[in-house]
């Protein structure tokens, strides 16, 4: 990095620069049915250049890598044409983050482990979970990751973070009278909790079977509609993506600060904060890209647009105080209880092709891969269906668990129960 920066100081055309390197060392176990093929380790880093030209009254950005083998002829090069490419971009000005310095390890309990006995931990966990006799895992790989970040940049900027994290990868398999079902399961975490682990592997195991055995079905009414983590998370992401410094500055938002998202709301408040690390999220972070450090940020309460959040430059062009580019969307915990979410008939959503949101249009639907009827006496797996209702009335009327979860980087209810979707 001391040579990068020593050719982009004695760059006349160059305004400012920034220089992320990360550096990504992993142990990874490879099965096929079952059998250890492959043990793997790896160790490759990564370095990107950005380059900052102002010119007139603009600012404007390029990026390239630089590689072990780049020559400092071919790197003065790489210079030279990105601050060319930076000069035809006219971007307002900004500024970069500046002066900080300071060496960050994101907490987690994998650092007390040796690599391969962690691997080794977490697979035999993995295929213990399998108790179905007409099921199994077809492939399963299991990487365990050291990523070491570092940013600096032309205004004294030097930060480096330390995180751990574990990913499995699966395809879980159900295979009764001569047909088969595969799905495709990834789990990425950063605290060894084997017992949610073991719930997540045989949830999709059972899921493979339920998959095997769903059959298309007429549901008539309305009744009510379970969704659980994936599906809140994937909800929940679209009003965080609205509420972004970028979303607002290219007016591509509809919620501003004091909007109201639940105009009559008969269930549970809406309130959602943008977080920097949760304990056993993959994706926590001590600062961004850019070298900021991360700060909390409550954007919903109450049902209403409360704030924004996101990185240093569309903050600066909105004259907002930046959080930094935040990974985690926590959502507060409702009121229902475990009786509530199970009582009368309803359809639980287990897979869907993606849940829609339309605020412009006010929907809220997707077409359904795999879901439980419950009729009050008995429960069958069902697909080929759909569901669709009005954002709005889905929003004032929804009740979210007391009980929560964490799901990729969404923490918060484990269910939600909706009304008034029309299912066909």
């Amino acid at each position: 990095m001391n040579t990068i920066m020593k050719h982009l100081q004695s760059h006349k055309g160059v305004s400012d620069w920034k220089i992320n390197k990360t550096r990504h060392e992993s142990y990874e176990l490879f099965f096929v049915k079952g059998a250890l093929e492959t043990v793997r380790n790896t160790d490759n880093t990564d370095r990107e250049v950005t380059v900052y030209a102002d010119h007139g009254d603009f600012r404007g950005h390029a990026q390239f890598f630089v590689y072990p083998s780049t020559t400092e002829e071919e790197l003065d090069k790489l210079i030279d044409g990105a601050a060319e490419q930076a000069r035809l971009i006219d971007n307002p000005p900004y500024t970069l983050v500046e002066g900080e310095s300071a060496a960050y390890a994101v907490p987690t309990d994998f650092d007390t482990w040796d690599a391969s006995d962690l691997a080794a931990e977490i697979a035999n966990t993995v295929f213990a979970s399998n108790t179905l006799a007409v099921t199994s895992l077809n492939a399963v790989e299991i990487f365990i990751n050291r990523i070491t970040e570092t940013v600096a940049n032309s205004r004294g900027l030097q930060k480096k973070q330390v995180r751990w994290t574990a990913m499995v990868e699966a395809i879980p398999t159900a295979t009764e009278n001569g047909e088969s079902v595969e799905l495709y399961e990834q789990v990425n975490f950063s605290a060894l909790d084997l017992p949610s682990l073991a719930r997540e592997i045989a949830d999709k195991l059972a899921q493979a079977k339920a998959r095997h055995d769903a059959k298309r079905m007429t549901i008539t009414g309305s009744p009510r509609v379970i969704l659980n983590s994936q599906e809140l998370m994937e909800l929940c992401w679209n009003f965080a993506y609205d509420l972004n410094f970028a979303s607002v500055y290219t007016h591509q938002n509809v919620y501003h600060k004091g909007d109201v998202l639940q105009s009559a709301p008969q269930g549970d408040r809406l309130g959602i904060t943008m977080a920097a690390s949760l304990p056993g999220c993959a994706d926590s972070r001590c600062f961004d890209w850019d070298g900021l450090t991360l700060r909390e940020r409550r954007i919903i309460d109450g049902g209403a647009a409360v704030g924004y959040y996101g990185a240093n430059r569309f903050a600066q062009y909105l004259g907002e105080e930046p959080s930094g580019s935040l990974p985690i969307l926590k959502l507060d915990p409702g009121t229902a209880e475990e009786a509530e979410l199970t009582a009368g008939p309803y359809l639980e959503v287990v897979s869907m092709s993606g849940i829609q949101t339309d605020f412009y249009s006010d929907y809220v639907g997707g077409e359904i891969r795999l879901a439980y009827w419950h009729d009050g006496n008995e429960i069958r797996p069902v697909t080929g269906v759909s569901i669709s209702g009005k954002l709005s009335d889905v929003l004032n009327r929804i009740r979210f668990s007391k009980e929560c979860a964490l799901y990729g980087n969404y923490y918060g209810p484990r269910k939600a129960v909706i009304e008034g979707m029309n299912i066909f």
